[in-house]
């Protein structure tokens, strides 16, 4: 083994030595080293060091990170069952938690022993030896897939080198950019960057500027920072956006011939007042029975977007569109999302839809689903088709009663059979021509909204059923037994321990959530969220409740849709801004056509994603919204509000705000008239000497102390 050169072990800390040795046996798995040859190994000549090295040797024999194979002569352990696969989830102090792929609990990482992982890594960690009583505790010992390279934050320039501060609280390392990859990055602008590499022993990797986003403070800087910190796109690939401008608009005769047509049948939409991309439209008639023919006309994307081609690729790749507090960051490039596939009114549309025979009593008799042409005749804001509703006047005043009336029932029926009835209250902003906000308000489902919710529901359990059930197999193939692949969306039932807390900290408001007489739980959940209407404790129980409940996600294996009550149930009513919509709609077109089942490992890799995609795509509508409240408050500094208690948490309490809905927190520190403890299982911090309780749902008075928009977050402290 070469020489090392000498260097002054002083500058050796003590943790870092440790560092060094570990590292050293880690990348020399099948040598064996004395303390002697570790020294040597390291340049290490001071007597003093090297018994310190010798310390190390056994200590980390102990941790069974080491092996001692003869006296004094260690080798790396790799015994099985040791190592673990899990995420990285960082904390704001620099420590992380690894999630393991198996195992109920998580290992804990001290900052010291990542080895360069950042949150959301998939790493290998190296467990050591168990304590009594203790947490879980480990070392990263390989980084196997990053979960991103690209990071968004604010750039900072000196003569000669330059870094970028990243805004995400759990980096904790800037990156640093060498000055020919600035791209011409100014001090104090917000941009991307992108880790070129990190060597080994060095503190910072080392990046280059992607983008620059502008300056801070600017609305479209700031959204999308959000966006490129959720790693979502911001804008499209110019090859993806001229392959859409190629497409004709024109639809041929021969295309019209193979489908149903709908283009005399009363047809319309009923969308949010800035929408663009309408994808749904309900048709309605009378039959000579007297019974009502409800259409569900969904946008055709795939006649225009074929599989492996860019646009599609980009469209899977994305998964969804992104709804931010000011804009739409579309799934599919305009020309596709706001014309060729959007129902426009009094122009000829391609839809795929579901047809449903009704009579009065809103009872199912006959049911089709195929490929469709149709021409719009009147596009209602949500806003608009309420009026005509709650009127009796305007245009298609009786289609909308008939079609309301069929919906209520609809509805009663649904949760006469467990369907949970989430409401949650949606907080909107009014923004001026420079997205500042204006002011806050709310906006609640009304019985337009329910309608529309109501026959998407019934067209999205149809089509799931149909190939659920094995209908297109004929009569004698047994429902549910080897269904084709088909993507579902399922949601499976709540965890009864934390089901069981809920309802403890419910009743302490002076509600029941538990099942009475032969109630399920859907049933209980219901009565429940009935009794809090209008009630102080209202968002608070509907936030628990849904926190409560597990999460609904894209799969191809099929466990029914808990929330909803149904069997069967998947996604096909927004092909425009889901990509598994567009999934369902190329199989449920394979398969009326008498295709064979497709490979479920790739469709279930989708799902996957879409789900994952989902999510992030949620996070950063709420990071919007967060970004718009502390805007909308930073001029409020000052001044008193009353509120609810929305969370608690070992470092202090989160309140919303009665008047706005806008959230923030009194950190534990601020709670100075006593010293508070984190009772978790009852939702509270309680006053060790005065026994005093901030709880969960409580009201409080509260005055906002700081907003801070780089961060998103507002600061408050008890008012008197």
């Amino acid at each position: 083994m070469p020489k090392k050169k000498k260097r002054n072990n002083e500058l050796f800390k003590k943790s870092d030595l440790r560092s060094s040795v570990k590292n050293l046996f880690k990348n020399n798995p099948h040598k064996t080293y004395n303390y002697k040859q570790v020294s040597a190994a390291l340049g290490i000549t001071k007597k003093k060091t090297r018994l310190q090295i010798e310390v190390f040797l056994f200590e980390l024999s102990e941790e069974n990170f080491l092996k001692e194979v003869s006296t004094g002569r260690f080798k790396l352990l790799m015994a099985p069952g040791i190592y673990v696969e899990g995420i990285v989830d960082m904390t704001t102090r620099g420590t992380a938690y690894i999630v393991p792929d198996e195992g109920d609990e998580d290992i804990f990482v001290a900052q010291s022993n990542l080895g360069h992982a950042l949150n959301g890594d998939r790493v290998k960690v190296l467990q050591y030896a168990r304590k009594p009583r203790k947490q879980a505790e480990g070392e990263v010992v390989e980084i196997i897939e990053r979960s991103r390279d690209h990071f968004v934050g604010t750039l900072e320039v000196s003569k000669g080198f330059a870094f970028l501060v990243a805004d995400s609280r759990v980096m904790h390392h800037d990156i640093f950019i060498p000055p020919e990859h600035l791209k011409g990055g100014k001090n104090g602008q917000k941009a991307v960057v992108c880790i070129t590499e990190w060597p080994g022993r060095a503190k910072n990797p080392i990046g280059k500027v992607v983008d620059i986003l502008g300056n801070p403070g600017e609305n479209n800087t700031e959204m999308h920072a959000i966006l490129a910190e959720f790693n979502l796109p911001y804008k499209y690939p110019a090859n993806v956006v001229a392959a859409a401008e190629k497409i004709k608009d024109k639809i041929p005769a021969a295309e019209i011939k193979k489908r149903r047509d709908f283009r005399k049948v009363t047809t319309f939409t009923i969308d949010p007042a800035d929408a663009k991309d309408f994808d749904d439209a309900l048709s309605l008639r009378k039959l000579k029975n007297g019974n009502w023919e409800v259409g569900i006309h969904i946008a055709d994307v795939t006649h225009y977007v074929h599989p492996n081609t860019v646009i599609d690729k980009e469209a899977a790749d994305r998964a969804t569109s992104v709804y931010l507090v000011d804009r739409v960051v579309p799934m599919l490039p305009e020309r596709l999302s706001n014309e060729l596939c959007s129902l426009r009114p009094d122009e000829d549309k391609l839809c795929f839809s579901a047809v449903f025979e009704l009579d009065n009593d809103a009872r199912v008799l006959d049911s089709w689903v195929g490929r469709t042409i149709i021409r719009s005749d009147r596009r209602f804001t949500y806003e608009e088709a309420q009026t005509v509703i709650e009127t009796g006047e305007g245009d298609l005043n009786s289609e909308l009663k008939v079609l309301n009336d069929l919906a209520q029932k609809l509805r009663k029926e649904r949760f006469s059979k467990g369907s949970i009835d989430f409401e949650r209250v949606e907080v909107k902003f009014e923004l001026d021509e420079n997205g500042n906000p204006l002011s806050v308000f709310f906006k609640e489902a009304k019985e337009a909204n329910k309608l529309i919710e109501e026959f998407m529901l019934l067209a999205n359990r149809r089509v799931a059923e149909i190939i659920g059930q094995n209908e297109l197999d004929g009569k004698n193939s047994a429902p549910g037994k080897n269904a084709k692949t088909f993507v579902y969306r399922i949601h499976d039932e709540p965890n009864p321990e934390k089901y069981e807390t809920f309802s403890k900290f419910v009743r302490k408001l002076g509600f029941e959530a538990m099942p009475k007489g032969h109630e399920t739980i859907g049933h209980s959940l219901n009565r429940l969220l009935d009794e809090v209407q209008g009630k102080k404790h209202q968002n608070i129980v509907e936030t628990l409740a849904i926190r409560t409940m597990s999460k609904a996600v894209y799969s191809t294996h099929n466990i029914g849709h808990y929330g909803l009550g149904f069997k069967y149930y998947t996604h096909f009513t927004s092909p425009i801004r889901r990509y598994p919509d567009m999934m369902v709609h190329r199989l449920l077109q394979r398969y009326l056509d008498g295709g064979r089942s497709v490979s479920s490992e790739k469709y279930e890799e989708l799902c996957d994603h879409s789900t994952k995609m989902e999510i992030r795509a949620a996070d950063a509508e709420r990071a919007s919204v967060k970004y718009k409240q502390v805007e909308f408050l930073k001029d409020r500094v000052g001044e008193v509000f009353d509120g609810v208690i929305s969370g608690v948490t070992e470092w202090g309490i989160y309140v919303e705000l009665d008047e706005n809905k806008c959230e923030g927190m009194v950190p534990i520190r601020d709670l100075d008239d006593d010293f508070y403890q984190f009772d978790e299982e009852n939702y509270c911090l309680v006053g060790r000497h005065k026994n005093r309780k901030y709880q969960l749902g409580d009201s409080v008075r509260i005055k906002i102390a700081r907003a801070n928009l780089e961060r998103r977050q507002l600061d408050f402290t008890p008012a008197p």
